[in-house]
């Protein structure tokens, strides 16, 4: 249950066990909540979108018994523009645990039929592609993803041959793929990719990896249908031998952008935010809002005024932590953390999105009888007064 005084709980319309809750918000100002449900019949996506009085009856996208569920790795259902929506999710590709591919489908009529799934990547290796951000591009969907293609050469000491990429492509309204790209040929094995569309284009986010493990959030602008070569947000020179599963977050609102991660700088943990005033081509200072004891599990929102909120999970007792949040204004100057909720499982991946004059907040709870969705609306006044 929320903790903040100012919250107003947001009942979800989900069923018995419910895993990887993902928000999405389109650019009309809908605001949809996807979440998957596994019982003796397979798995669904299920879908609900926030209307003023609160989630409204749940739609299901797709049912399956070979679809992959994970903490981390999120399907999403993301509406577009208008009546245009899409929607990933995540299908078993060998016995493997991890051997997984990403399908994609689109709406033509606000989510109520959907298109035959298609895989944005041509590669058909028994291995990890997921941690997929969507996003629309020229009235077409575009996505980036994880793709693991180049882990079948697992027997390689050189993690360039054998290691995780970063890859991208377009599909059209008819389903036709065009436009597959390399971002990125070595990068982090499982941190969520985030994407926000600036006045200038896409600028996505996502934890790069180097040869001798220094694993630092990177930025990349798609310019004129081309991806830049990735560039550090930050250089906390965080050197990790294996994947902290902890993406950072993006948004944009004209040329504004800001970028919040988490690292662990200097061997001690930290939240941080930079802005861009120029579409993401430069970014200010780091500015920290969090630091000891801080988990990560980032995301971030931008304000009409410029500023930002930025919600993040810190520690409290083993597996589990508080979900915060916190205003900051590009100058640096930064508001009292609020508390969201209590005891969030450390595998949760919080989410925000703005609505009109308010916050709503999404995140994981678990009990003895499994684990739900919780939801919660928090007026914008409340965190940054």
């Amino acid at each position: 249950m929320p903790a903040d005084n100012n919250a107003d709980a947001l009942p979800v319309p989900s069923v018995g066990d419910t895993a990887g809750p993902r928000l999405s918000a389109g650019a009309t100002g809908t605001i949809v909540l996807s979440w998957m449900e596994a019982d003796e019949t397979g798995t669904t996506l299920w879908y609900s979108t926030l209307a003023d009085d609160g989630w409204q009856p749940r739609r299901s996208v797709v049912s399956g018994k070979n679809m992959f569920v994970n903490w981390a790795d999120l399907p999403s259902v993301v509406p577009l523009s208008g009546e245009h929506w899409v929607a990933h999710w995540l299908e078993m590709a060998g016995d493997l645990t991890y051997s997984y591919h990403v399908v994609i489908s689109q709406s033509f009529d606000g989510g109520v039929t959907w298109s035959d799934p298609i895989k944005p990547h041509t590669d058909d290796t028994p291995t990890e592609h997921g941690f997929v951000s969507l996003f629309l591009q020229d009235d077409n969907v575009s996505a980036i993803w994880l793709d693991g293609r180049k882990t079948v050469n697992e027997s390689s000491d050189d993690p360039t041959t054998s290691g995780m990429t970063l890859r991208g492509a377009v599909i059209d309204a008819n389903g036709n793929l065009h436009d597959e790209q390399l971002l990125d040929e070595l990068i982090c094995d499982c941190c969520q990719t985030d994407v926000a569309v600036a006045e200038s284009g896409p600028v996505a986010v996502y934890r790069d990896r180097k040869v001798d493990e220094v694993r630092d959030i990177f930025v990349t602008r798609n310019v004129d249908g081309e991806w830049e070569a990735g560039v550090p947000l930050n250089n906390d020179n965080w050197k990790i031998a294996g994947c902290p599963v902890n993406g950072p977050a993006i948004a944009a609102e004209g040329r504004q952008v800001a970028a919040a991660w988490f690292s662990v700088p200097e061997q001690k943990s930290a939240v941080q935010i930079r802005f861009s005033s120029n579409g993401g081509a430069n970014f200010e200072q780091a500015i920290p809002l969090a630091t000891d004891g801080a988990l990560g599990h980032v995301d971030t929102v931008l304000l009409d005024d410029g500023s930002a909120v930025v919600s993040w999970l810190q520690s409290v007792q083993s597996g589990l932590g508080d979900l915060l949040a916190r205003h900051v204004t590009p100058d640096g100057r930064m508001g009292t953390r609020r508390k969201i909720a209590s005891n969030v499982p450390a595998r949760s991946v919080p989410q925000m999105a703005l609505l009109g004059e308010d916050l709503v907040f999404v995140w994981t709870e678990s009990d003895d009888d499994g684990t739900g969705i919780a939801s919660a609306r928090v007026p914008v006044e409340a965190l940054t007064k």
